[in-house]
């Protein structure tokens, strides 16, 4: 005669494959999240407007030109040559230690894209974060 009642297994949990589980998508989702950096360089894009008026020429600012022929033109003063040295030597002669000055980029329309990626790769990295392209409304003809 068994008088002792009948023992059950204890059920065991095994959580180890739910932390390798846990892990696998903590791994999936760090890799798959793009880390933006737009907030590094603010990029303010105006509104087309004519107006007949030159703009007045403002210290507080940096006005940098490109020609049609890639030549750069920092606060309306030719860069001698055009290598992003010589662009960042002038910028650095133009803005002196004010690193918050707001960058004003005229480009012509003929212009390569490359002329206007060096002058913004040379601004930001003189900590020049702050750069606005300024445009032109094409005139209509009537």
């Amino acid at each position: 005669m068994n008088l002792q009642p009948n023992k059950q297994d204890r059920i065991e949990l095994d959580l180890t494959p739910l932390i390798d589980v846990v892990f696998l998508l903590l791994i999936f989702f760090m890799v798959s999240t793009t880390f933006d950096k737009e907030s590094f360089i603010k990029v303010d894009l105006p509104e087309a407007t004519t107006t007949d008026e030159p703009p007045e020429q403002d210290k507080d600012i940096l006005d940098i030109v490109v020609d049609a022929e890639g030549r750069y033109y920092v606060n309306r003063l030719e860069v001698l040559n055009k290598k992003p040295e010589t662009l960042k030597q002038a910028i650095i002669k133009a803005v002196q230690a004010r690193r918050d000055l707001p960058v004003i980029i005229t480009a012509d329309a003929n212009t390569t894209h490359q002329s206007v990626v060096i002058v913004m790769d040379v601004a930001s990295q003189l900590g020049l974060t702050h750069m606005t392209f300024s445009a032109k409304k094409p005139v209509s003809e009537d």
